[in-house]
């Protein structure tokens, strides 16, 4: 008989990695040995897309070969492309999101190899696809158009550039990359959990991040940023701690706050909430990033909890001019790295992932033809 089973997974170690490692006691992150704090700020996205997909901080000449491919990996096949504006149409973002990756998949030239080097492959198009898939989906739904991404630009750039439509400037394309490196990976989250599921029975790349993204797009997840921004606003400035106090009363949850490793801050949070305040004083108004430290402020008195990752990434995306219904997506931008990490890993030492489980219905029943129930 299985043992009695902790709600939610706690704790139950379900597969190796050398991806990333968290000292929730401590509230520190590592990617495959660095800590979070080391990297943040000093290296770009594609250095951290890189030691994830590749295991090594690259080189010079190792960067510019990987960009170099990433530029390559960004164009969308054609079906993406015809089907773009009716998804937009019909579809919220990560539901988008979920379709466009899957459409992907059938002009992927590596789409029936699990190969490690295929998989490198796919890893780096699929990282290079999605930002400009979340850009193309909101240009479709706005109307608008999209400026082609400029070769000079990473990552960072070209998805502010692309979103905005205008050219970001040099501390904003910084923050962002700061951004997208604490997003990149985060241990056995939901989201990479279920990747992982999927990839474990020899499913394709594609699909596991079909499934990743599905997951992600729950409010519990990666939705939890956007959440957190929409009740900024609903609140009146001056009022917040009021607010909160009623919310809690009512035994609603304050999203953005407490996480189920990090028993003290969680270090992402701890540059995002420098970054948001430095946005909020370069942009000449600082109402929201007040109000954040308010309540963060009044639930840590009232419930004893620090922000997680969520709370100040919104008020930074809000101050970089992205939609607030596109932060769950730019979460997804992010992951994309981490995810396709987890996949490779997976498939280069795979087992099926097959958990037990409790069962606790009813036993002993007796069949009995229809007309006698």
């Amino acid at each position: 008989m299985a043992d009695k089973p902790t709600k939610g997974l706690a704790d139950v170690v379900a597969a190796s990695t050398a991806l990333s490692d968290i000292d929730g006691k401590a509230g520190r992150l590592f990617y495959r040995g660095y800590d979070i704090h080391d990297l943040a700020g000093r290296t770009s996205f594609e250095e951290i897309a890189h030691l994830l997909h590749r295991g090594t901080l690259p080189t010079r000449e190792q960067l510019d070969a990987y960009c170099a491919r990433l530029v390559e990996g960004r164009t969308l096949g054609a079906l993406v492309e015809a089907n773009i504006p009716e998804i937009a149409e019909k579809q919220a973002p990560m539901e988008a999101l979920r379709t466009l990756v899957s459409l992907a998949a059938a002009e992927d030239p590596d789409k029936n190899s699990n190969d490690i080097e295929a998989n490198v492959r796919k890893a780096a198009r699929l990282t290079a696809q999605q930002p400009i898939l979340v850009a193309r989906y909101h240009a479709a739904r706005s109307g608008t158009s999209v400026p082609d991404p400029d070769p000079e630009y990473g990552i960072a750039a070209n998805f502010l550039y692309q979103i905005t439509g205008r050219r970001p400037e040099q501390r904003e394309i910084e923050i962002f990359d700061t951004c997208l490196v604490l997003h990149a990976d985060h241990t056995m989250n939901a989201s990479t959990f279920a990747a992982r599921v999927c990839a474990a029975t020899l499913s394709d790349m594609h699909s596991a991040i079909v499934a990743a993204i599905g997951t992600l797009k729950g409010p519990l997840h990666g939705g939890a940023n956007e959440q957190v921004m929409r009740t900024l606003q609903s609140i009146e400035p001056g009022k917040v701690a009021q607010a909160v106090r009623d919310k809690l009363a009512r035994g609603e949850k304050i999203m953005g706050f407490g996480h189920r490793v990090y028993k003290t801050e969680d270090p992402r949070a701890t540059h995002l909430r420098k970054m948001s305040q430095e946005l909020a004083e370069a942009r000449g108004d600082d109402t929201y990033f007040r109000m954040s430290r308010e309540m963060e402020e009044v639930v840590f008195e009232e419930k004893g909890l620090y922000p997680n990752v969520d709370f100040y990434a919104a008020t930074v995306y809000h101050y970089l001019g992205i939609p607030t219904d596109l932060f769950t997506p730019v979460f997804s931008v992010s992951r994309m790295s981490g995810w396709t990490a987890h996949v490779i890993e997976q498939h280069a030492d795979n087992r099926l992932i097959r958990p037990d489980s409790e069962y606790i219905g009813e036993r002993d029943q007796k069949w009995k033809p229809i007309d006698e129930r």
